[in-house]
């Protein structure tokens, strides 16, 4: 069965971005970058929620002409040549867009997971993930935190309605001030 992998970017205080939704802060480095790419050589799926798909679709699919950044210039062509599956409940999607869920989420990540394929990658998204963790549907957790307090925005989680448990399956220190942690749900670990 294929894996839901959640990878996302966090200041120590717990925010996804600024209070302003910035999100000009993360430090990606050669080391952050690398294992970002390492995760992404292990799927052939994005998800993303309706508010980090509008940020993404605004920068990848010409991001090389705005920045020579060494980490854009790898993963905008993997950006651009995988599957991209969008959960809105009113967004139509576009010509990026490979799917749009709406409705029942539990049965369609289900559905999606059961399918054959690699692992499905979400990149950020506060509310999606928060929603996906409470139906126990994230099977891993990869969380870099960054040196920065942000002091408001998007919480890592969108307000959890009980207590996920969660066993630390590794950590490590990138480019000397990233902070990157692997959990997994001890429901699905045990």
């Amino acid at each position: 069965m294929r894996k839901v992998i959640y990878w996302v970017h966090t200041s120590v205080d717990g925010f996804v971005d600024g209070p302003n939704g910035e999100f000009d802060w993360p430090i990606m480095g050669p080391e952050l970058s690398a294992y970002s790419e390492g995760l992404d050589q292990r799927v052939d799926t994005l998800l993303f929620g309706r508010p980090v798909w509008e940020m993404m679709v605004g920068f990848w699919p010409t991001a090389e002409s705005i920045t020579d950044d060494p980490h854009v210039a790898k993963f905008a062509p993997f950006w651009r040549s995988t599957p991209k599956i969008v959960f809105s409940n009113t967004y139509q999607g576009d010509e990026w867009t490979s799917q749009v869920i709406s409705g029942n989420l539990a049965a369609e990540v289900q559905a999606l997971k059961a399918a054959p394929g690699a692992d499905l990658l979400l990149t950020g998204g506060a509310a999606l993930a928060g929603a996906l963790a409470e139906l126990d549907l994230i099977d891993e957790f990869h969380i870099a935190v960054h040196p920065v307090v942000l002091g408001g925005g998007r919480r890592l989680f969108a307000t959890p309605d009980q207590r996920r448990n969660l066993r630390l399956v590794d950590s490590v220190v990138l480019d000397g001030q990233v902070a990157v942690s692997h959990y997994q749900p001890i429901s699905q670990s045990a």
